[in-house]
């Protein structure tokens, strides 16, 4: 996994962002590498790069520059000496408000039975998004490179983190309707959780993977040829494999019989 920079927030997505809200995502990026600059993850790297790969995904899933800069900024006041009050005083009060947001939702942990707390935490996360939906999208953003991450957490704590983010926060992108990223959650989630089948399933799956990719490429050129010659204006085309959980449960109504899996692509 590549580490992103700030010009890969600034250059991704199909509509360029102003030279005011490059300045403030700037800005913001600067406060946090200061802010963060003798911190590293468990990984060994700079802990700024926690905050980029934040701000990379909300930037890829089409949110706004102040949301960005929140996501730049949302592990400061918890992890720094800075506080709330500074960056209020820096970024304004909405700003500090989403990054205020994002450190009161962290404190909800899954403890206990599943289905007790299951719910009492989808109840907090709703009380959270009735307030403001950024502090939500920015949190699944957090936790999705956390999950990416997750490797270089201690054993005992990786299994409580995916089952959190399995009944948790996928069910929450799968509410909002951001499917791709519900997907990664569910895949990355499954590997810790059932490494078994999750190795079994993508021995499976790739087994029949080059035959969907070149499937695939030939319908994406069919659909720009055709839309071509109609004049519709192509932003983008692409397909996609089944996500790993999601095939897992599928293969196990067929007896594992991939053949008999008609949607892998």
């Amino acid at each position: 996994m590549t580490t992103p920079t700030l010009k890969d927030i600034l250059t991704t997505g199909s509509t360029p962002f102003s030279s005011e809200d490059e300045k403030l995502i700037t800005e913001a990026y600067t406060f946090a590498e200061t802010a963060h600059k003798n911190q590293k993850r468990r990984s060994g790297e700079p802990y700024v790069t926690h905050c980029l790969s934040v701000g990379l995904t909300l930037r890829e899933i089409g949110m706004d520059a102040r949301t960005i800069a929140a996501g730049l900024l949302h592990d400061v006041p918890e992890d720094t000496e800075v506080t709330l009050t500074e960056i209020e005083k820096k970024f304004g009060s909405e700003i500090a408000y989403l990054v205020d947001g994002i450190t009161k939702l962290g404190k909800i942990k899954l403890r206990g039975t599943k289905e007790e707390l299951y719910l009492e935490n989808l109840r907090k996360m709703f009380l959270a998004m009735a307030r403001d939906i950024r502090v939500v999208i920015i949190k699944l953003a957090d936790r999705l490179h956390n999950m990416r991450t997750l490797e270089h957490v201690p054993r005992e704590k990786q299994e409580r983190i995916a089952r959190e983010t399995i009944e948790v926060y996928a069910q929450i992108a799968n509410r909002l309707g951001i499917g791709e990223l519900k997907g990664e959650l569910e895949d990355l989630c499954f590997r810790y959780l059932d490494p078994e089948n999750y190795a079994l399933t993508k021995k499976l799956q790739e087994t029949y993977l080059k035959e969907g990719d070149l499937y695939i490429t030939r319908i994406v050129a069919l659909f720009k040829t055709e839309l071509d010659k109609e004049g519709v204006r192509i932003l983008n085309i692409h397909g996609r494999t089944k996500h790993l959980y999601r095939l897992f449960h599928k293969l196990k109504k067929h007896d594992m019989d991939i053949a008999r899996v008609y949607d892998l692509v």
